[in-house]
């Protein structure tokens, strides 16, 4: 916690650039054993919660491997290789992450006001971003990563409303952090068993990104996995560039 606020006071001058990433398993890391973890060196906030997993106390700290899971030195996510990615670039990143395994919009997220997952995320986020600013520390936010998907293509009736569901998440996330042309970038894991049955839900992640410009796809195919569901920790590594030059690439048409 030192280094943190050491780097807290360092930032002072100049905004730091919230990305938040959230959905299920491979959002998290599943399989992402922090043994393979790739070095961070440098020293980005970094906020998270994985409920029943582990999280950081409800306080900032330092990116980098994860406690909790069933690796002996916690897990790692595609927050890490994203995160030095837009370091590398100049920018000067923070991360939020709140991420649940086999979790579903239909059952566990749920909507706005439902006491699900997604209340909670919601209260968290701007706890996060109240620490920030209680520092006097500017905060811009840049994007919203969701990698989700797979456990609303388990049936048939949940996969036709995810469509909808998906939407009205976004929107409240764009409507609690007051940024109506938030970035957005989605994605899920195309080759998943259920989401090879019910490609319905790909496909309702693409529409919704074909009627906004400020949003983007983010596609998992050709990843290394470690089974039917989760990437192993090279998968996570590239899934982690993947999604910092998905971001380059939105961030360029946002500007232009």
């Amino acid at each position: 916690m030192r280094a943190a606020i050491g780097l807290y006071k360092r930032m002072l001058s100049a905004p730091i650039e919230l990305h938040i990433l959230a959905g299920q398993s491979n959002a998290q890391g599943f399989q992402g054993d922090a043994a393979q973890c790739p070095q961070v060196g440098a020293q980005i906030p970094f906020f998270y919660n994985t409920p029943g997993f582990g999280d950081s106390g409800g306080q900032w700290t330092i990116l980098g491997p994860q406690s909790g899971g069933h690796f002996p030195q916690g897990y790692f996510g595609p927050e890490i290789t994203f995160a030095l990615g837009l370091q590398q670039a100049g920018a000067q990143p923070a991360v939020f992450k709140f991420a649940a395994p086999s979790t579903s919009l239909a059952k566990d997220w749920k909507g706005p006001g439902e006491r699900g997952l997604l209340d909670t995320m919601g209260r968290e986020l701007l706890t996060a971003i109240k620490l920030l600013e209680a520092r006097h520390l500017k905060v811009k936010v840049c994007s919203f990563t969701w990698i989700q998907g797979e456990s609303d293509a388990e049936t048939d009736e949940m996969a036709i409303h995810y469509h909808e569901r998906l939407a009205v998440l976004l929107r409240h996330v764009r409507e609690i952090l007051h940024q109506p042309d938030l970035p957005i970038i989605l994605g899920i894991d195309e080759q998943h068993p259920w989401v090879k049955e019910r490609p319905i839900v790909v496909e309702a992640q693409k529409q919704i990104v074909a009627a906004d410009e400020r949003m983007a796809f983010l596609s998992m195919l050709g990843l290394e996995k470690f089974d039917t569901s989760h990437l192993t920790p090279k998968g996570l590594v590239k899934h982690g560039e993947r999604l910092f030059e998905t971001w380059q690439q939105l961030a360029k048409c946002r500007d232009a």
